[in-house]
């Protein structure tokens, strides 16, 4: 292979590029991916953007990971070589391992996440974050594999997971949503709900219904779930799955026991990203059962590819009698009384 041509843009910018040889379509095809899923995949890991003519490829980004994804552009390329006629084909598993093996610039610290563009596009019009939280939370999902959205009803946890979901299918990042969330209310039980089992569920995943509807329609949702783009389901329906390519959204995480919520966490497969929302103060599990959301707080805190984004009652966009209540309740369930805020 030639050596890149670089051109240095500043000291955190640099584009190379290089030509991939020989020049084979139907190897490059099968290095891009279908509809260039692959180059995508390298762009949203390593956070580069790549272009190409040919077999002439443009990559900029941070110097350390342009190289990188040079590096691996070139030695997938080389596995693309015709075995008995058949050209091999890329998997995003070779990719994901190609990346794991690069040495990546470490990710911007936490506190800087804001600075990322926040706002989501739909068709169905614009979603802006309403303060720094929801801001940090949104850069978080684009940001992360796993982003976790704790806090209280009304914060719009789950309503800018959706968003972002429906923003990254339609910018083709991922191949399709699948909406989860398992299936514990406060004092019913299924059994007792009327129709089989999917008219026993509908109910409890209603609030995902809704926003898809309000990003996309009612009957472009209606098509993509008869496609299986979008699929709504209840938490238990993902044991033994692996999901890959998928924006994937936990609801009600609260509600998961340990056993389910890790029996989630390792559903999820390559180029795949997740999000996980719960307010630890709603758990309608039995008591003497722990909620899987607060274990996994404390397990999964030490790990830094996974996000925790924790909303509190100044985030409520509800009517701002709802972050009073929530304050109340906090209040009572800490022990603090009115004459106690008084002293």
């Amino acid at each position: 292979m030639a050596l890149p041509n670089e051109t240095i843009l500043n000291k955190n910018t640099t584009t190379l590029d290089i030509f991939l040889e020989p020049a084979d379509s139907a190897r490059l095809a099968h290095l891009c991916g279908p509809f260039d899923d692959n180059l995508k995949q390298l762009e949203r890991r390593l956070e580069v953007e790549i272009t190409y003519q040919n077999n002439q490829f443009h990559i900029t980004g941070n110097p350390v990971n342009a190289h990188c994804c040079m590096d691996i552009l070139r030695e997938l390329y080389v596995e693309t070589q015709p075995v008995k006629g058949q050209v091999t084909d890329i998997v995003p598993e070779k990719i994901h391992l190609a990346i794991q093996a690069c040495k990546l610039v470490a990710p911007e610290p936490a506190a800087k996440v804001a600075s990322f563009n926040t706002v989501i596009k739909t068709k169905r019009g614009i979603i802006k974050p309403r303060g720094d939280n929801q801001a940090n939370y949104i850069a978080n999902i684009l940001t992360h594999d796993i982003t976790f959205g704790i806090g209280p009803a009304g914060t719009g946890k789950t309503y800018l997971a959706v968003a972002a979901a429906v923003d990254a299918l339609e910018r083709q990042e991922v191949r399709r949503i699948l909406l989860t969330r398992p299936a514990v209310e406060a004092g019913e039980k299924l059994g007792f709900l009327p129709g089989d089992l999917s008219q026993k569920v509908d109910p409890y995943l209603r609030p995902l219904y809704d926003a898809l509807f309000e990003m996309l329609g009612f009957e472009k949702v209606e098509r993509l779930i008869e496609r299986n783009v979008i699929e709504i389901a209840p938490l238990a329906y993902m044991r033994g799955r692996t999901l890959n390519d998928a924006f994937i959204i936990l609801d009600e995480s609260q509600n998961t026991t340990i056993e389910q919520m890790k029996m989630f966490l390792t559903r999820i497969g390559f180029n795949s990203k997740t999000v996980i929302t719960g307010d630890i103060t709603q758990v309608d599990l039995p008591k003497h059962i722990t909620s899987g959301l607060r274990h996994a707080m404390d397990v999964l805190e030490p790990v830094k590819d996974i996000s925790f984004n924790v909303f509190i009652s100044n985030d409520i966009v509800r009517h701002p009698v709802v972050a009073k209540i929530v304050d109340a309740y906090e209040q009572f369930e800490n022990g603090i009384t009115r004459e106690d805020e008084d002293q």
